[in-house]
């Protein structure tokens, strides 16, 4: 099982906070590259990460991330 962001609602959220991509990576310590690839649901996120970015974003996991058993084929690449 993975933890994949819910692209639409993660970066709606990152985008009415005010911030850009590469904010929100300076205020969580990840690259901009990261949230970019978060955002288009090709990067899966561990636990910790996925904890720190809805603190950043003040949304609950629930809100901004789903468990998927199998990736779908744009995560496969």
């Amino acid at each position: 099982m993975r933890i994949f962001a819910k692209s639409e609602v993660f970066a709606r959220t990152r985008i009415l906070k005010g911030l850009s991509q590469r904010e929100l990576a300076r205020k969580a310590g990840l690259s901009h590259s990261y949230i970019s690839l978060l955002e288009r649901s090709e990067k899966s996120v561990g636990p910790a990460v996925a904890k720190t970015l809805s603190e950043v974003l003040d949304k609950s996991m629930e809100e901004l991330f789903t468990i998927r058993s199998e990736p779908d084929s744009r995560a496969r690449s």
